[in-house]
């Protein structure tokens, strides 16, 4: 229901109006006026970004100590696009708000945030080279960066080695760039009772990561401009693939009722268990299953593409400065200490010693920065004397060398959307993958076209 929302409250195209600092109105999403190198102070009120963790409160406090004449506020609450519209209306948005990177070229387009390139300029970052480049393409639009990106988690694929070495499975067989050996391998690992499993085989992480698959197979989801392109053969490959593979371990919907009754975040989780031989995760996951980490044996690999290529693939959130913001300059300040070297080493100051107070395994910070995960990774990332957790760790970092993205589009959320229901559909067998598929597009290309009109 909140996409709902938020695609009904993105519709709304409310105009913007603000201020720049000296109590002159600008025009909606131009920052051209503003002088950024203006000494920060007021108020700064910020919605989206919760400080509730160690990472986040580390980094907020840095930015306190740095900016002594501004005070912050902070609406906790998660961004919901309802609330912005309504604020827009209303003329009383935040500062800053913190959104997930899909919506940044959306609200771009609809002149509701500012570019923040003379931001930048004016705090000496450099989006290109402080940023990984697929962080920088999601907070861009029409070749200007609206927000500054924090986060980028890839995934990878845990293994579980007593599954995999009980079915006589090798490392080398789970493996995205062969189809069909991977299909295989999940096979040998499934156990079924009926037609329910009782050991998943291989979890592909359906529907939330169809795009990573589509990316395995070659296609996408947008073209370079945006538009987009959910009926390609490539995809439709996937899909098929996809569907495949569920049928192999029971259908889908036998897959999803025995996730369901998963203990994910639990001591009892799945590789605990052994419920599951290999599955794909986000870099987050392996925080969680370090708290299991003496009753599993886990191994990694990492996604690979038909033609063999090891990436990284991951969305996250960005800091935007709203057109109608009061305080856009301290804003500017503000977003740029949350998300600065320093900062992320804070963070990781402050996650190495919770983790050490636990007696647990420092996995890393994965910021969006390549300059800011390897400063963590050099002060406190060290070998953990559990094989399966340090190929883990080591294989996060190793597939940054290649990062993508699913691109940037003012119809990101409703290409999504049209995706995930795609997915459910084909894999529920209620449409073939290519009919699903080229509804989709239909609908997400309606959306496009509606930018025009």
């Amino acid at each position: 229901m909140k996409l709902m929302t938020a695609t009904a409250a993105i519709a709304l195209g409310v105009t913007a109006c603000g201020s720049n600092g000296e109590g002159e109105p600008t025009s909606a999403g131009d920052s051209s006026s503003l002088d950024f190198t203006t000494a920060p102070q007021g108020t700064v009120k910020t919605m989206g970004f919760n400080p509730s963790d160690e990472v986040g409160q580390s980094r907020a406090d840095l930015a306190a100590e740095a900016l002594t004449d501004v005070d912050v506020e902070m609406d906790t609450s998660d961004f919901d696009a309802q609330k912005f519209a309504a604020l827009s209306a209303a003329g009383t948005l935040p500062d800053v708000v913190q959104m997930d990177r899909n919506l940044v070229a959306t609200f771009a387009q609809k002149g509701l945030i500012m570019p923040l390139d003379d931001c930048f300029v004016a705090h000496d970052v450099v989006p290109d080279e402080y940023w990984y480049p697929a962080v920088v393409q999601e907070a861009s639009w029409n070749g200007k960066v609206y927000a500054a990106p924090q986060f980028y988690q890839p995934s990878l694929i845990i293994v579980n080695k007593r599954v995999a070495d009980a079915a006589g499975v090798a490392l080398d067989d789970i493996d995205t760039s062969q189809p069909d050996r991977l299909l295989a391998a999940a096979q040998s690992m499934t156990a079924l009772s009926g037609a329910q499993p009782t050991t998943l085989g291989f979890d592909p992480d359906m529907p939330g990561s169809i795009a990573l698959w589509l990316e395995i197979f070659g296609g996408g989801v947008m073209d370079e401009e945006g538009k987009p392109t959910l009926d390609r053969a490539e995809n439709i490959e996937a899909l098929t693939y996809l569907t495949q593979l569920m049928d192999a371990q029971g259908g889908y919907a036998e897959v999803k009722s025995f996730k369901d009754t998963w203990d994910v975040f639990g001591d009892q989780n799945q590789y605990v268990g052994d419920k599951v031989g290999a599955a794909t995760w986000a870099q987050w996951y392996i925080n969680v299953l370090s708290n299991t980490k003496d009753t599993v044996e886990l191994d990694a690999v990492p996604i690979r593409d038909l033609d063999g290529e090891a990436f990284a693939m991951a969305g996250g959130t960005a800091f935007a400065i709203p057109a109608a913001a009061k305080n856009p300059v301290g804003g500017c300040a503000w977003i740029t200490r949350v998300t600065s070297l320093e900062a992320w080493e804070a963070a990781g100051d402050a996650r190495a010693a919770t983790v050490q107070e636990k007696n647990s395994i420092v996995t890393g910070l994965f910021t969006g920065s390549p300059a800011a995960d390897q400063a963590v990774r050099d002060a406190h990332v060290v070998p953990s004397g559990i094989e399966g957790f340090d190929k883990m760790i080591e294989t996060s970092y190793e597939i940054l060398a290649d990062t993508r993205t699913v691109g940037s589009s003012p119809v990101g959320q409703q290409i999504n959307d049209a995706l995930k229901n795609a997915a459910g559909v084909a894999l529920s067998k209620e449409k073939s993958p290519e009919e699903a598929l080229v509804e989709a597009q239909a609908t997400a290309l309606r959306e496009w076209e509606a930018l025009e009109s």
